[in-house]
């Protein structure tokens, strides 16, 4: 699985997403590790491109990650610093995956925890106080290097969901990413996005990101349209040894 929360012209969206924040340029849900036990990486990127949204408005971010591995199910703990609206972020995550000849299945619960977790009064309408009460589920099958995962949250705002549809070939990858709301009220703000990869070894990968369409709009002063110019990611990362 893949590998990845704004303020100002995007807190339209935080209402409705916040509970959903996979974080991360590349952050990826683990899947079936060849060999079971302690995984750990690290990584820095020139941004906090989050679902094919900039976090950190061009400030760098850095990010770990840790988890144990058996059988097919795997734990772990994701952190990192970039995103300028909620400060320091730790995600806690659970799953099991497994594959079939060219056929692969994954399924997780993750759960999202900020340094500056007063949502609900900072004037986005949603209460975040503790441990679990951001959380979805991220289901992904797949067949060879083709994926599709949908993310379903289950705490913090049911009415938000979000697709993915990814392939590589070689050292390139390309991900579509869709993100879709059940709004009460207001404006749709349904919004789609592309990402262009290329890894230029095992750990130095570039990527290029594009919004393709939304429904919300600059000229809706009242729904306040996500950034739409083309955006350069690079991202160094780093296995440890444990």
């Amino acid at each position: 699985m893949f590998a990845t929360k704004f303020a100002t012209k995007a807190k339209y969206l935080r209402a409705g997403v916040l509970s959903a924040a996979v974080s991360g340029a590349l952050l990826a849900a683990p899947a079936a590790q060849a060999v079971d036990g302690v995984v750990a990486s690290a990584s820095v990127a020139n941004m906090y491109l989050w679902r094919g949204i900039d976090l950190g408005h061009g400030s760098a971010a850095v990010s770990g990650d840790l988890s144990y591995h058996l059988d097919g199910a795997y734990l772990g703990v994701w952190m990192s610093s970039g995103d300028n609206t909620l400060g320091q972020e730790y995600d806690l995550y659970t799953g099991w995956g497994t594959s079939v000849d060219d056929f692969s299945f994954d399924i997780s619960l993750w759960n999202y925890n900020y340094s500056d977790n007063d949502t609900k009064n900072r004037g986005f309408g949603l209460s975040h106080n503790t441990v679990g009460d951001l959380s979805e589920i991220v289901t992904t099958v797949g067949w060879k290097t083709i994926k599709f995962s949908y993310y379903d949250n289950i705490a913090g705002n049911t009415g938000y969901k979000y697709f993915t549809l990814s392939g590589s070939y070689d050292k390139f990858s390309a991900l579509l990413g869709r993100h879709e709301f059940n709004p009460t009220g207001g404006s749709n703000k349904d919004m789609t996005y592309l990402n262009l990869s290329y890894a230029y070894n095992e750990n130095l990968a570039f990527t290029a990101s594009k919004v393709i369409n939304q429904d919300c709009h600059k000229n809706d002063a009242a729904c306040g349209a996500i950034d739409e110019d083309l955006k350069f990611v690079v991202t160094y990362s780093l296995p440890i040894k444990i």
